[in-house]
């Protein structure tokens, strides 16, 4: 498949590779794995349309480790971009529109606090729309998505607990402090 494209068509999606975009049309697909997710405590703006539109399109976890850290006096989950440490983290897929990444790009602070890089999520489920030929690529592929993690980070976060999910009312007791609780 010289023209990275998958059997169904969508250049989001190559079965077992990276595709070449993450967008399918002019949406763009997202790896969310904090409090975006759904039942997490800012999980509101996803669903939000007057911030754009999000569909929820699966569940993943990274191709590659990484140390997924929870940090600082609010408690904010981060994945720490060094590749090759941590854990394979476990997230949701969602495409979402111009508008809604936009709106994500300034609520994870990017590119300061956050930076939005590409990297390769397995599909572990999905249930997005579209043809069988996607849902199958899907099921047992691999995508290409956006993630908002960061290589800006004191060092000492490096020997805090990593995990592989993230759960704000987790057992490690580290509840997320929302923006509007914050002195």
């Amino acid at each position: 498949m010289t023209s990275g494209k998958s059997a169904a068509g969508d250049p989001g999606i190559i079965s077992g590779s990276v595709s070449l975009t993450a967008f399918a049309s002019t949406m763009a697909r997202v790896f969310v794995y904090g409090t975006l997710k759904k039942g997490q405590p800012n999980y509101k703006h996803m669903i939000n349309t007057a911030k754009g539109l999000a569909k929820f399109q699966g569940r993943g976890h990274t191709v590659e480790k990484y140390p997924l850290v929870i940090a600082g006096k609010y408690n904010i989950p981060y994945m720490l971009n060094i590749p090759g440490t941590g854990h394979h983290i476990a997230g949701e897929i969602y495409s979402v529109d111009e508008q809604m990444l936009q709106f994500l790009d300034e609520f994870e602070g990017c590119p300061d606090m956050y930076q939005r890089t590409l990297m390769r999520i397995q599909v572990v489920e999905w249930e997005g729309k579209g043809g069988a030929g996607e849902a199958r690529a899907a099921a047992d592929g691999v995508l290409e998505c956006f993630v908002y993690s960061t290589a800006t980070f004191p060092p000492e976060w490096v020997g805090l607990p990593y995990y592989d999910s993230y759960d704000s009312s987790g057992q490690h007791g580290l509840a997320y402090v929302l923006r509007e609780s914050r002195e």
